[in-house]
């Protein structure tokens, strides 16, 4: 197994990308392709005394910001890490794509380099978020704002796969982000999904509220991209906010730091519940072989995770079930 990692994408690139990579790289017996300026890989790694051996590294140029526009990947920077990692990836020279970069290139970078899935009319961001229960997938997490029923129909059909490839959910509940829970609910957009997901072959338990979300009420929550990032972010937010409640009301005074140590164990199982790295990245659903974006902000184990969940996409089939469970009539997706 070849996972082609995007050395210079993310916050902490080079060092966390490369100490995340060392980690995979033993843990998961897997065989990595860093993409970047290879002098300054070599210089990262010696004075982070970060081991590379064994890692084969592909030069090349300028990187990818998050102040460049996402078509620069196919057009102003097609020399970057990420393109020459995405090429890498449709050349067949690896076998998954790992990036921590700029979210819209990476869309536009596997939806033009790698292409769609045929039958696939638009790639979408599946991120696994915690709940009360399991863990859920919500797709789309950004990639498409504007959306219509039949690319929420598909999302779904992509994250009731995922989450029986992966994550090994039997029978997974899907539901439609709404305003309410009656059918006739939402825009004429979530009224027209509803009506193709309520006739799907996948296990459709109806509109899904913000609210019941973090209960774990479904296993697969679909939504268009604006929609999908808002309740990705208030969700973050709010999970930030109440650990730091906790934090302060239990470092209040001296009894309630004696109460903290009390229920230390609760407390970390349930950081380790709402922390993102244990999930380690987003996959990119609809592209036609495994890219996976990590956390902008990774460090070293997120990184790692990002990079194992890379390895489960491409060994689960997961691409090759989506292909053969989209409806017959889609046949021209890549040609848009």
């Amino acid at each position: 197994m070849k996972v082609i990692v995007d050395a210079f994408g993310g916050d902490n690139a080079p060092i966390e990308i490369l100490k995340g990579s060392r980690l995979a790289k033993d843990e998961y017996s897997v065989d990595i392709i860093l993409v970047g300026n290879k002098a300054e890989i070599e210089k990262a790694a010696k004075e982070n005394d970060i081991d590379i051996s064994g890692m084969e590294i592909v030069e090349s140029g300028s990187i990818i910001t998050a102040y460049d526009s996402p078509t620069s990947v196919i057009k102003s920077k097609q020399d970057s890490s990420m393109a020459v990692g995405l090429s890498l990836l449709a050349d067949g020279k690896g076998d998954a794509f790992v990036s921590a970069g700029s979210t819209g290139a990476l869309v536009v970078g596997g939806t033009f380099i790698v292409k769609r899935i045929k039958g696939i009319k638009r790639a979408a961001i599946g991120t696994l978020m915690p709940s009360a229960e399991n863990p859920f997938i919500l797709l789309d997490a950004g990639a498409n704002v504007e959306c219509t029923s039949e690319f929420l129909n598909q999302f779904a059909i992509m994250g009731d796969i995922y989450m029986r490839r992966i994550m090994n959910v039997s029978n997974p509940r899907v539901a439609l982000a709404n305003i309410g829970e009656e059918e006739t609910k939402g825009t004429k957009l979530y009224q027209d999904a509803y009506k193709l997901m309520k006739e799907s072959n996948y296990n459709f338990i109806g509109n899904i509220e913000a609210r019941d979300i973090p209960y774990g009420k479904a296993d697969v929550i679909v939504a268009d991209g604006f929609t999908g990032n808002i309740i990705l972010k208030t969700y973050e937010g709010a999970a930030g906010a109440l650990a730091g409640m906790i934090k302060a009301m239990f470092k209040k005074n001296a009894l309630t730091m004696l109460s903290a140590l009390l229920v230390k164990s609760g407390i970390d199982e349930f950081k380790s519940k709402m922390d993102y790295k244990e999930f380690g990245g987003a996959p990119l659903m609809g592209i036609c072989k495994p890219v996976i974006k990590a956390h902008g902000s990774s460090d070293a184990r997120a990184f790692k995770n990002a990079i194992r969940q890379a390895k489960m996409f491409a060994e689960n089939n997961v691409i090759s079930e989506i292909e053969n469970n989209l409806p017959k009539t889609n046949t021209n997706s890549n040609q848009e």
